[in-house]
């Protein structure tokens, strides 16, 4: 009896770990006291805007918006120029001849200006990435394309032309055995690159793979792993995209990665996981929004500031936070607004 109690004893005891690790990952006992250094005004006409980012030559905002509650309707880009007194979105995805469902989004800018915009679409036959040439006003379709490997694409970050990395926050397709692995932590998160011809994992094993972004020189990777409460940080080989894991920066509930023209980073917040989880499902259910700027120098040398942090009005579940000199664009996975926010200096 003695040895069943001590084996009893054992397993609660991992078991109350578990739990704890669990119920501090989703942010459980994190204290929210709203703040924002600068003022904020609400601009609507969205239905979700998950993604978010910015034409840095022009001020101009590019905005992934999609409902992810009804597949049956179409998604949309859309144009917000921020140079504007009074900005209003102008949707450029009407006329396109195949369902569109956008999730995470890229620009890449050509050594001669040319713009190309990276867009992961859940269609429903498949998940794709759609390649269009942007101009400062249109969107033009050139590509669509297609890998068994992306099974549940999240954000991706272009690299070149034809070239990019996209992460999978699952390596398998929904299911309730997968929603079961998500409760006991199974890692199944992955980054997959695509070199302009085929798609290979470059790197796995993590905790809902989220968003990503490289540094401007192009020579670090940067990944969230939203549930594992963690953004990875890799050295890239420029030439294969090998990565290797080289860092870890720990921030609560990280979902997509931008960055600043001096290439610190801004990363979309869910400073309660379960709160997200609760509002995914009951959009009357509030969740904290968080933009946390990161100024990431090497390895074990970083700081970062929470920027703006809210109790969950007037937006909730934000997922993006995209600069431009002193604006901040905030955007939210459910919400059919987004916030402009202006920094004081």
């Amino acid at each position: 009896m003695k040895i069943w109690k001590k084996i009893s004893l054992g397993i609660l005891a991992v078991f109350i770990v578990f739990m704890g690790k669990t119920l501090y990952n989703a942010g459980v006992f994190t204290t929210i006291k709203p703040h924002f250094n600068g003022s904020v005004s609400e601009i609507g006409g969205f239905t979700g805007a998950e993604d978010i980012t910015i034409d840095k030559a022009k001020g101009i905002a590019l905005i992934s918006s999609n409902n992810f509650s009804n597949a049956s309707q179409n998604g949309a880009i859309y144009l917000l120029n921020i140079n504007e007194t009074a900005p209003k979105p102008v949707e450029l995805t009407e006329k396109l001849a195949f369902d569109f469902h956008p999730h995470g989004i890229s620009l890449y800018r050509s050594l001669d200006g040319s713009k190309r915009l990276f867009v992961i679409n859940h269609r429903k036959n498949a998940n794709y990435v759609e390649v269009f040439q942007f101009t400062d006003s249109t969107l033009v379709h050139l590509e669509s394309i297609k890998s068994s490997l992306f099974v549940s694409p999240n954000d991706i970050v272009a690299v070149s032309e034809n070239t990019f990395y996209l992460t999978n926050d699952h390596d398998e397709e929904l299911s309730s055995w997968r929603s079961k692995k998500d409760l006991l932590q199974i890692p199944m998160g992955n980054v997959c690159y695509y070199d302009g011809q085929r798609a290979k994992i470059v790197a796995a094993g993590f905790l809902y793979a989220n968003g990503i972004n490289v540094s401007l020189d192009g020579k670090k990777l940067f990944v969230a792993t939203t549930s594992g409460r963690k953004i990875k940080v890799f050295d890239r080989d420029m030439t294969t995209g090998k990565l290797t894991e080289s860092d870890e920066i720990t921030i609560n509930g990280a979902d997509n990665i931008e960055l600043d023209e001096y290439g610190n980073l801004w990363v979309g917040c869910h400073p309660k996981l379960l709160s997200y989880l609760a509002h995914s499902k009951d959009r009357t259910k509030p969740s904290p929004s968080e933009i946390i700027k990161i100024n990431y120098q090497s390895k074990g040398y970083y700081t970062f500031d929470s920027i703006y942090l809210n109790d969950g009005k007037p937006v909730s579940g934000s997922s993006v936070g995209a600069v431009f000199g002193d604006k901040l664009l905030i955007g939210t996975v459910f919400g059919n607004k987004v916030l402009l926010c202006t920094l004081k200096k």
